[in-house]
This record gives structure tokens, sequence and C-alpha cells, in this order.
């Protein structure tokens, strides 16, 4: 909903003030793990330039390792990155009209990212579990199942949803309702 990377207008008491505040710190705290993930990839892609070149070998696993951990770190950063307002958005329009135009219309635009991110939830859950019960896997000489990779995308999904959850609650404690 638009909110500054400030936090000093969190409600401190309260069901809500409390949801946002857990919120906060789970997705703080995904994000060290994304960080973790990120470092991982890179120290993946680090260790096969050194094998095929330094020593000329061949390598199995660091590329699909990297390409799993890297997309690991986008998916479990995201909730951080909403929070932080570290996303990008057009605000043009919406700082032009001021008011309880501008408080509506930020409204409509956390719902919408809510919506899609409730869809991306479902059926993020819903692959996991076919590749799961499937027995998929990557089908690659590594050849890894394949859920352990699927779930930093429905973890961080659903992360994303309740952290959308959070910034609509912080809107409406910081401005007020909106209607």
């Amino acid at each position: 909903m638009g909110h500054t990377s400030s936090h000093s207008s969190v409600p401190t008491r309260g069901v809500t003030g409390r949801y946002i505040r857990l919120m906060d710190a789970l997705s703080s705290g995904l994000a060290v793990l994304a960080a973790a993930a990120l470092a991982a990839g890179v120290l993946a892609v680090v260790h096969m330039v050194f094998m095929r070149y330094a020593l000329g070998q061949s390598t199995v696993w660091q590329t699909e390792f990297a390409v799993f951990s890297v997309t690991a770190a986008m998916l479990l950063g995201a909730p951080y990155v909403l929070m932080t307002g570290g996303h990008v958005a057009v605000t043009v329009l919406p700082d032009a009209l001021g008011g309880s135009l501008r408080k509506a219309m930020l409204l409509i635009a956390s719902l919408i990212g809510l919506s899609f991110c409730l869809a991306l939830t479902y059926g993020a859950w819903l692959y996991v579990l076919e590749a799961w019960h499937g027995g998929w896997t990557t089908g690659t000489v590594w050849n890894p199942p394949l859920w352990p990779a699927l779930t930093p995308m429905a973890i961080g999904a659903s992360l994303l949803s309740l952290q959308y959850v959070a910034e609509i609650l912080r809107g409406e404690s910081e401005h007020g309702p909106s209607h």
C-alpha cells in the first residue's frame, strides 16, 4: 500500500499490530534465507568455473543448483521487497490525485496484487504436490527430485500473499479506513 521503509506507524497493540510485526519478522527472516540461497548459487557457479576451466573436468550439478538457488533467492526475497517498498511502482496518478482517491487507488492496486499472489500460491502448492506425489525429477544428468526446487516458489508466494495483507493493514492503520 505504498508505505515507506520506516515502520514507526505499525500499531503497537492488538491483533493487527501483532500480525504486521509477525509478517515483518517472517519477511526479514526469509530475506536472510534468500541471501544465503543467492550466496550458495554464486559459490556453485564459482565451483563450476574452477572445475571446468582450471581443472578441465566436467560438471554435473552446478548449473542446475545455481539456477534453483538463485530462483529460490528471488522468490523467498519477494515478501521483504514488498515490505520495504523496494519494488518498482508507478505512482504518478495516485500522487497527483491525493486524498481519499489516492488511498482508494492504492488499496485497489494492493487487492489486485494480493489476488494474483493468492492464485500463484494455489498453483505453486498444487505444482509442488504433483511433483512430490508423481516422483518427478529434473530429467538431467544430475536428476534430483523436482519438488525441493519448486517449494521456494510456493513458500515465497504464500508469504508474499500474507505480506500483502500486512501492507493493506499497515496502510489502513496509517491512513484510517479508505471508504
